[in-house]
């Protein structure tokens, strides 16, 4: 139903979606799924919680999700490493289509031990872009601003002569 790539390990499309909640309602004329109550989605080594979670299959069969949540999460293995992506906000959307994640309202990424904070954050994982916003006056962040935290790089070690 909910073919989450954006964050991630190339092979949890082929995974099987688990999915757990309290109760759901489904509309086979819409095509859509709403999952409600301590949501539950795991698909290899993605895993998104939440309050509420609705899944739409568009025409051409691709899906598309919303999650709902106080915060809603997410949490995936990055492609090729042994490093996860994981984040939060109070909503997430997800564009199966077009492989774009968004995060809404106190919206947070984190990879390895960098962070970003921000009002709104976008992540299209077709170009590899990122965009972060901040809701100035309206702002939900502490300072109304964008923050981040971006760890050195470690060096490769000189070889030993």
């Amino acid at each position: 139903m909910l073919s989450v790539s954006a964050f991630a390990e190339k092979a949890d499309r082929d995974k099987p979606i688990e999915l757990e909640a309290d109760a759901v309602q489904v509309n086979d004329a819409k095509k859509t799924s709403t999952y409600t109550g301590n949501v539950i989605l795991t698909q290899g080594t993605l895993v998104i919680r939440g309050d509420k979670l609705i899944v739409r299959e568009d025409k051409e069969g691709f899906q598309h999700s919303t999650s709902y949540g106080n915060p809603t999460t997410f949490r995936q293995k990055r492609d090729g490493k042994n490093e996860y992506m994981e984040g939060g906000g109070q909503r997430i959307e997800y564009d199966g289509r077009m492989d774009k994640v968004q995060l809404f309202t106190n919206a947070w990424v984190k990879r390895g031990d960098d962070i970003v904070h921000g009002d709104y954050i976008m992540y299209d994982a077709n170009a590899e872009y990122a965009e972060v916003i901040s809701g100035g006056s309206q702002a939900t962040t502490p300072t109304g601003r964008v923050r981040a935290i971006i760890q050195p790089r470690k060096k490769p070690e000189a070889e030993a002569p």
